[in-house]
């Protein structure tokens, strides 16, 4: 073979192996989900989305109960929620909670088989506070969860401990801190892969600072052309610290920026999607989880529970979306056990009470700033 023939044999076998190469990709499905020419898509591979749906399968429901039962409150003793329940609708709730929560110990994760009205167990005590924010969620924070609603099962899937729980201090370099008096400067918990900012270099525990307390404003863009300081709310720290909440944000819901933004002018509500509203509530929702809920109940928790700097798990948003922007791909688990909508709701099957209208989020027109 001449060298002429030789090159272009080379470059025949090039372009069959990049076809094949090609051939061989995985397909890319988008989503278009605002004005076109907004760059408002949605991207996931099939592979991808056919994973997210066998991890947020519902499990069977339990068999349906006997209506006509004495009250829970009446034939057991230590009832203190789900009382108002029938003894067998309570029975076939306790039973999915053992599905839901400890589907290997069963009943005996949190009851003392041979005396179950005892507090003894630590996890009776955290479930029975769990029910009552279960209830909180799907009567107070319809703005969020809408009519879809939440139980046990959106967070644990069958673990006891729900994966997406998070503590302070997360990272190689612990919390937010800044610059000290001498200058010297201090990390801010950046420069290191970040589990909870995508693997970024932001900082690592922008949870911390912003879904506990609402004392730190989410804000990035100023609403003059100049910075005029660098202080919160519109400092540069605060906004890598932001931006870190964002692909932490980003990664729990398996979407992009422009699933809530327009990018073109992020801080525009006006030309942002609904989903950005439902989003603000539901950063207030887990606040409101976080320090009405969970952390008066660290004093429970053994230290085998408790996190580096001694906090017990808080939830986030990867807690109940795990990866789908609805979570459990949009699915209610909550028709086929009412009682966790709210206390006195109607038996399974039965359609429950209109809701009353929730407050809406704040006008654009009264935002100077970018505020989540």
């Amino acid at each position: 073979m001449t060298p002429q023939g030789h090159t272009r044999g080379a470059w025949a076998a090039t372009l069959v192996a990049a076809v094949l190469l090609l051939m061989g990709c995985e397909r890319t499905a988008s989503d278009q989900r605002g004005p076109r020419g907004t760059a408002q898509v949605q991207l996931k591979k099939p592979s991808a989305l056919a994973a997210l749906a066998d991890a947020n399968r519902i499990p069977p429901p339990e068999e349906a109960a006997d209506p006509e039962a004495p009250p829970a409150s009446e034939v057991f003793v230590n009832v203190k929620v789900l009382g108002d329940l029938s003894a067998t609708e309570f029975s076939r709730v306790m039973q999915a909670f053992s599905t839901w929560v400890a589907p290997e110990q069963g009943c005996d994760y949190c009851h003392n088989p041979d005396k179950l009205e005892s507090d003894e167990k630590y996890p009776k005590v955290v479930a029975r506070r769990m029910i009552q924010m279960t209830r909180h969620i799907n009567t107070d924070w319809k703005a969020h969860v809408a009519e879809t609603g939440v139980t046990c099962w959106t967070c644990h899937r069958g673990q006891a401990v729900p994966s997406g729980d998070w503590f302070n201090g997360l990272g190689p370099q612990g919390g937010v801190s800044d610059l000290s008096s001498n200058f010297t400067h201090r990390p801010a918990g950046k420069n290191a892969p970040a589990p909870n900012a995508g693997g970024s270099a932001l900082p690592s525990d922008p949870l911390s600072q912003y879904l506990t307390t609402g004392l730190s404003e989410i804000r990035v863009q100023s609403s003059t052309p100049l910075r005029e300081r660098d202080r919160p709310p519109v400092s540069i720290k605060n906004a890598t610290s932001t931006y870190a909440l964002m692909m932490y944000m980003s990664g729990s819901l398996g979407v992009n920026c422009t699933y809530c933004h327009n990018t073109r002018a992020m801080a525009r509500w006006d030309e942002s999607t609904p989903q950005r509203v439902t989003a603000w509530h539901g950063i207030r929702m887990v606040r409101d989880l976080n320090t009405a809920y969970l952390t008066p109940l660290e004093p429970l928790f053994p230290a085998n529970r408790l996190g580096p700097h001694g906090d017990g798990p808080k939830v986030g948003c990867a807690t109940c979306h795990k990866g789908v922007f609805k979570p459990l791909n949009g699915v209610s688990p909550l028709l086929d056990y009412l009682a966790l909508a709210g206390e006195g709701k109607v038996p399974p099957g039965v359609p429950s009470e209109p809701a009353a209208p929730e407050p809406a989020a704040p006008a654009a027109s009264a935002m100077k700033v970018s505020k989540r």
